[in-house]
């Protein structure tokens, strides 16, 4: 009994934690659309609903299930890095760093790493679970819990295993979790802007529905979360202007919560990928400026 009781427990705490979690989000991002699109807002609210239902309903999976097992595998793959003295950086090296830096360091450090594996997320073999976080097709800020367990794995080992290696500490890890997760809500919500020259450091929510967009222009652009620099740097920048293609995915995965966490275990979703991502013509790519242009 007593066993039952801690684990209702565990699972109110946990309910609890993700309610809270979306409560400054909704407050921000609703006072955000009413601010820009005023009537529109309502109705495209309305429009997106259904997609809004299912990313709530992972969300609140996820932090019963998955975010818990995730969190003791992150605390592991630390404290094995430290023991085993693995790390690139002793934890000691930032301790004469301002706090500032190291926090600027940290979300700099994740939002590099997290481009690459990104891109490894686009690949064939973790394609069909990341293609339930592209697979909304009304992209609002909930999208970005949109994620599969296969998809969170990957994220919590290539990107803890990175930060670990640095030897950052714990405050900083925390800052790049919330700086990272928080600005990710901000890009995926529907706001046309494109931050004029501020595009070519940081991602606005233009360049983020430009890497949603269902459009072969728009394939394998545009992975930063934070900075954009990033692709720029490595040839993956594309902002055009405002999105207004349609956004999803070609994949056929279906609708419902267990189409879409049963879609990555289905050897037909790696087929699906290879006739995707290998279009028999090459599609023109989106027009891209220069910042010297």
């Amino acid at each position: 009994m007593d066993a039952l009781t801690a684990t209702f427990a565990h699972a109110a705490a946990a309910l609890s934690d993700a309610v809270l979690m979306l409560v400054i989000p909704t407050v921000v991002f609703g006072g955000v659309a009413l601010l820009a699109k005023r009537r529109r807002a309502v109705a495209n609210a309305f429009r997106a609903a259904d997609e809004v239902r299912l990313n709530l309903l992972i969300h609140f999976f996820d932090a019963l299930l998955v975010g818990p097992i995730l969190a003791v595998l992150a605390v592991a793959m630390t404290e094995t890095m430290q023991a085993h003295e693995l790390q690139l950086i002793g934890t000691e090296a930032w301790a004469g760093v301002p706090a500032v830096l190291v926090g600027f360091a940290a979300v700099f450090a994740g939002d590099f790493v997290g481009y690459w594996r990104h891109r490894l997320e686009h690949t064939r073999y973790l394609w069909p679970s990341h293609a339930v976080h592209h697979s909304d097709t009304e992209m609002t800020w909930t999208t970005l819990s949109r994620f599969h367990p296969i998809n969170r794995l990957s994220t919590t080992i290539l990107d803890g295993a990175f930060l670990a290696l640095l030897g950052l500490p714990p405050y900083a890890i925390v800052v790049n979790a919330l700086v990272r997760h928080y600005y990710g809500y901000f890009v995926h919500a529907d706001l046309p802007w494109t931050y004029g020259p501020l595009r070519w450091v940081f991602v606005s929510p233009a360049m983020h529905r430009w890497h949603h967009a269902l459009d072969r222009r728009a394939f394998d652009t545009n992975y930063a979360t934070v900075f954009s620099c990033f692709d720029l740097a490595f040839g993956t920048f594309r902002v055009p202007g405002p999105c207004d293609a349609p956004l999803g995915v070609t994949d056929d995965m279906g609708k419902g919560f267990l189409d879409q966490l049963t879609y990555a275990l289905k050897p037909r979703a790696y087929r699906k990928w290879w006739r995707k991502k290998k279009p028999a013509v090459a599609a023109a790519a989106l027009p891209v400026t220069t910042p010297a242009e």
